[in-house]
């Protein structure tokens, strides 16, 4: 994919962002209360809770917010009580899009993420219209000049990793679900250091999309992204590099 990019490598560049802006400190603490809600409290015997709090220590959040997120899970402290909700839809040129939430409103949600996907040129769908165009599937990014390729494949490749992909700016690490916390581990022991550790929606197949309709659906995806109820969004919208360094630009 030289010479392109993927929502995956543009939403990684954004992730740093945000994360210096301690914006995302609001999706990490949904992600532990929901994961100790439905898996338990004890990081060792919950992944889902293990990989929330990992995510969160590496972007700097303080103890006492996880602790207390956890608490607020597992019913130690009241807490709100979060829904796992789901929305499709596409955006521009065809571009097939997944926003997953974490909501104590639904009717609040679907009513602000129909309005941004109008806003933009878009429109959302019913459930399952573009889910079938993607596979829920672990992925790990590795920034370049944090290791070399050859050695992040070995340790990736073994622990279990399907592939290892170069997009850009990042080492992508594809994995199964069941595999996904063997990889993590294993890039852990071995001091590699991971940008981004995820369960996500991946698509099959890219659209590539120039022009206006590249500049709406980054603006689209971008808005998606920051609503305070959007945990992660997937998309299979590819963009050349010469139209990304143009939106960047403007």
């Amino acid at each position: 994919m030289s010479g392109h990019s993927k929502w995956s490598s543009i939403k990684h560049k954004k992730a740093i962002k945000d994360a210096k802006r301690g914006k995302q400190f609001t999706k990490y603490i949904k992600e532990i209360t929901v994961a100790a809600r439905l898996g338990g409290g004890d990081i060792n015997a919950n992944p889902r809770l293990r990989t929330a709090v990992t995510t969160a220590r590496a972007n700097s959040m303080p103890a006492d917010n996880i602790d207390r997120a956890i608490k607020k899970g597992t019913g130690e402290l009241e807490g709100v009580h979060y829904e796992e909700v789901s929305y499709e839809g596409y955006g521009p040129g065809g571009a097939a899009i997944m926003a997953s939430t974490l909501t104590d409103n639904r009717n609040r949600t679907v009513s602000e993420l129909r309005r941004v996907f109008e806003k933009h040129g878009g429109n959302m769908g019913a459930a399952g219209c573009v889910a079938w165009m993607f596979s829920k599937r672990g992925l790990l990014t590795v920034e370049h000049g944090k290791v070399d390729e050859e050695r992040l494949m070995e340790v990736a490749l073994e622990a279990g990793a399907d592939d290892v992909k170069d997009s850009g700016d990042i080492f992508e690490i594809d994995t199964t679900p069941d595999n996904f916390e063997a990889v993590k581990t294993a890039l852990q022991e071995a001091k590699i250091e991971t940008a981004s550790a995820e369960i996500t929606m991946v698509p099959q197949n890219t659209v590539s999309v120039t022009g206006k309709d590249a500049e709406q659906n980054m603006k689209l995806l971008e808005e998606l992204d920051d609503h305070d109820d959007v945990q992660s969004v997937a998309s299979n919208v590819d963009i050349p590099q010469e139209e990304m360094e143009r939106l960047s630009a403007a």
